[in-house]
Order: structure tokens, then sequence, then C-alpha cells
């Protein structure tokens, strides 16, 4: 299965998909971990947001052959990235949104994050050009204490999807 986990910066999509990864035995797909690594001096150029959504489907057909789980991490904010991902997944894919409140998003982004160079600006950026995903997904909303509550739901409809498959 490949899940992906989406959501602005600072939303703690990169916190809680790392953890999901770990509970279901998954690999962990990062974009900030990937960016780091193909671009030692980032831009968040559209040419560097290509190529590294480019590594992570080349991931996904990787792994679509061995029929291992994976989670992807990152923000997803164009429908047509997702459509792409949705495509080479052949219907095995789910996607979790996480969000989290205004206040709480500032508070994460003021904070040094070893893979992530985004700010509060880009977080803006993002939320200016997002484009939500329009079909079933789980919605989880991140606060600062229910990171246990966040992976219950998530395994509740990860179990239900799989059943309904």
């Amino acid at each position: 299965m490949n899940i992906m986990v989406f959501g602005l910066p600072g939303s703690g999509k990169s916190y809680f998909a790392e953890r999901l990864a770990e509970k279901i035995d998954a690999e962990y797909v990062s974009s900030d971990r990937l960016r780091k690594e193909l671009f030692p001096s980032r831009t968040y150029s559209d040419h560097e947001k290509a190529a590294v959504y480019d590594t992570m489907l080349k991931k996904l057909e990787e792994t679509n052959t061995k029929k291992e789980n994976l989670v992807f991490d990152a923000t997803f904010y164009k429908k047509e990235t997702r459509e792409l991902f949705i495509k080479k997944a052949k219907n095995n894919s789910r996607f979790i949104e996480v969000w989290a409140d205004e206040p709480v998003i500032k508070a994460r982004l003021k904070e040094s994050r070893p893979y992530s160079d985004a700010d509060f600006e880009v977080h803006k950026l993002i939320k200016q050009e997002w484009e939500p995903l329009e079909r079933p997904h789980l919605r989880l909303e991140s606060r600062n204490d229910n990171i246990d509550v966040m992976l219950q739901k998530a395994m509740e409809y990860l179990k239900n999807e799989k059943k309904s498959n």
C-alpha cells in the first residue's frame, strides 16, 4: 500500500508520517529529505520540486513490483501531482491529510527543523496555491499532544480501506 501523507508546511505531517511508517513497517519517503540530498543549496524552484516528485515516483514504481508499503511525506498541494501518484500506484494509494491551527503552525515554523527550510512565508505561499483533494481521504488535526490518537485513527482508516479492496 502507498500512503500519501500531505499538508501544509508546519502542519505536523512529517512527524506523523515517520511514526506511521514505523508503526506499519513501511519505508518512509520524505520530500524534504530528498530535496536536501538532491540539492545542497535549495531554492524551492519548480525545477527542484519536479526533481523531488520525480524521484518519489521512481521509488513508487520500484516498490510496486515488490509489493512493499510506502509512506510518502510531502505537501502534495497540487491536484496534478497527486494524480501522477494515483496513476502510478494503480489504485493502491491512500491519502491522509494533516492539518493544524495557524498558531500551532506559526510556533512550529519558528523552530529549527533538520530537513525543512520552510518558514511561515512559505506556508502562506503554498496555502494560496492549495488545491483541495476531492476524493475520500482521512483528515487529521495535529496538535502538540495527540500523536497517539492520530496514529490510532490512521491505523483504523487503513485497516478499513484494506478490507474494502
